[in-house]
């Protein structure tokens, strides 16, 4: 029997019984994981699959950016603000898989480790799964954490260069997730390091058990989960890149719970008694970014004439079904510091004409547009939008062939800059404007792969340096606001849409909540 046979048949079983279908969880996710930890992920499909397994020291509030305790019981803060001092929880254990069997609970030697790996070059395992951590060298945090101190074997002391606005917040996102010390010495003694990003252990409410590439990853609930164990035993991620099949995978019944329902199935899915959605304003951005390191978009001109040149409303209204607004800034609305005054690029076709001939391409020039290959609440279909792209400039004489690969090469390859123009979007992390204007368009941000534009000004980075360092609000708004001003001037993006999030499931589903920073989480989850 083919593995996608044997699956189908699972599942039909798993909802035929009553007395499996309280402990089973099917949830239709959009994409295959890239890797299995925490520290070297940064796509969404990737992420909503290594949130099961871990914790960090501190969390978000279900629903909400705000943050609460997790592995870390208290902290305390220096009248300086340069440094943070933990307490950690003594009750929490590390999970036990085929690979690993723990003889000690989490404490302080886990937290150096896992913050170490990342920062310190010359760290044991700093090198182990090509040592491109995004989140940590795109936030600048190499620069921001002087020390890390182990206090005793329940606290931990963080010792910052200087305050950071940001680092609490940055702190409960998934690359500061906690990794087992104990689990890397035994991968050390048997060489076999590379085992930690591929075989995850962790702490939290789920056990990874089981992944098959490109069809499912199997969980079972943590018996000794510090909160209390999960109300599913059994949590099953089948996984559809087509957001049509999932859509009707939930009308079959054979799944729970969808990802990234397509907007057009909306109607649809209101309509199904058998069917409840769920809404909420996401923290996103979707955007077309320009490599401005190849020619032709190295030139300012070329680049604002593509602003010109693309219809977003019409993206907008095509593809996102009354969910999406067009989007003026790389920041969404909801997001602090957001500058709603900014000027805009209009759709002028003939404003474009004119700038291509300015920069030296009257008669045009052809290029690459890269398509996503997979649906994001920033963009819920790549290629059609590609395809209305590629109309648009066409009207103004740029000839661009659509490309686009696996979604584990998409990231890859516009990670490393081999793009001319790609497709791409953002959730927010954390909620805090950081973690867009930092992460995304910084200096430090081209090294570490976030930065798809490559695009490095030096007033830009100053200024959302300084926003980062500092912790007055009002200055820091004032930051942002200048520096999209810049952006909005220099163009290495044209951001295109923000989308409001939705989540279809069956009627049984409860204790589901929706994450503004469009993380599914399961542990709350149950059946009726």
């Amino acid at each position: 029997m083919c593995v996608r046979s044997a699956l189908l048949l699972f599942l039909v079983i798993s909802f035929a019984s009553p007395s499996w279908a309280a402990k089973k969880f099917v949830y239709c996710s959009e994409g295959s994981p890239v890797i299995f930890n925490p520290q070297l992920a940064t796509d969404g499909a990737t992420n909503n699959a290594i949130h099961p397994i871990y914790n960090g020291l501190v969390g978000f509030i279900q629903g909400t950016t705000g943050l609460r305790p997790s592995l870390a019981s208290d902290w305390t803060i220096s009248d300086d603000e340069k440094q943070y001092t933990f307490m950690l929880r003594k009750d929490v254990a590390f999970h036990k898989t085929k690979d690993f069997k723990p003889t000690r609970n989490f404490n302080a030697d886990d937290v150096l480790f896992s913050f170490n790996r990342q920062r310190l070059s010359d760290h044991p395992y700093h090198n182990v799964g090509g040592k491109r951590y995004e989140y940590f060298t795109a936030m600048g945090l190499s620069e921001i954490i002087s020390d890390i101190q182990k206090v005793d074997d329940y606290t931990v002391k963080f010792i910052l260069a200087k305050p950071d606005a940001t680092f609490l917040a940055n702190l409960a996102m998934p690359f500061a997730s906690i990794l087992s010390s104990e689990y890397a010495d035994h991968l050390t003694k048997i060489g076999q390091q590379s085992l930690i990003d591929t075989n995850p252990v962790g702490t939290g409410p789920f056990v990874f058990q089981k992944y098959v590439p490109d069809t499912y990853i199997e969980y079972s609930a943590f018996d000794h989960y510090f909160r209390g164990k999960a109300k599913i035993q059994q949590l099953i991620f089948s996984i559809h890149s087509d957001a049509l099949v999932r859509a009707q995978k939930l009308f079959s019944g054979e799944c729970h719970l969808i990802a990234e329902p397509p907007p057009s199935e909306l109607k649809r899915f209101e309509r199904d008694p058998n069917i409840k959605v769920m809404k909420i304003e996401s923290m996103n951005v979707g955007y077309l970014a320009f490599n401005v390191e190849k020619k032709p978009f190295d030139n300012v001109k070329v680049r604002q004439a593509i602003y010109h040149a693309l219809n977003r409303q019409a993206y907008v209204d095509v593809l996102y079904k009354g969910l999406g607004v067009v989007a003026k800034n790389p920041l969404p609305p909801v997001v602090m510091g957001y500058h709603k005054d900014n000027f805009d690029y209009e759709y002028n076709p003939v404003k474009a004409k004119e700038l291509l001939e300015q920069a030296g391409f009257k008669d045009g020039f052809t290029t690459e547009l890269w398509a996503l290959p997979v649906s994001r609440p920033y963009n819920p279909d790549g290629k059609k939008m590609a395809e209305m792209m590629q109309d648009d400039l066409a009207k103004v004489g740029i000839k661009a062939k659509i490309v686009t690969y696996d979604w584990q090469t998409y990231l890859a390859k516009t990670k490393s800059g081999e793009h001319t123009m790609c497709q791409a979007g953002w959730n927010a992390d954390n909620g805090d404007p950081d973690n867009f204007m930092y992460t995304l368009l910084s200096c430090d941000a081209i090294e570490s792969g976030a930065n798809r534009a490559r695009w490095c000004n030096k007033e830009f980075n100053q200024l959302v340096w300084d926003a980062k360092v500092m912790t007055d609000a009002e200055v820091r708004k004032q930051k942002y606001i200048k520096a999209q001003e810049i952006f909005k001037d220099q163009a290495p993006w044209v951001p295109i849409a923000h989308s409001q999030s939705f989540r279809a499931m069956q009627k049984n589903v409860i204790g589901f909540v929706m994450s503004p920073i469009n993380r599914d989480s399961f542990y709350t989850v149950d059946l009726k």
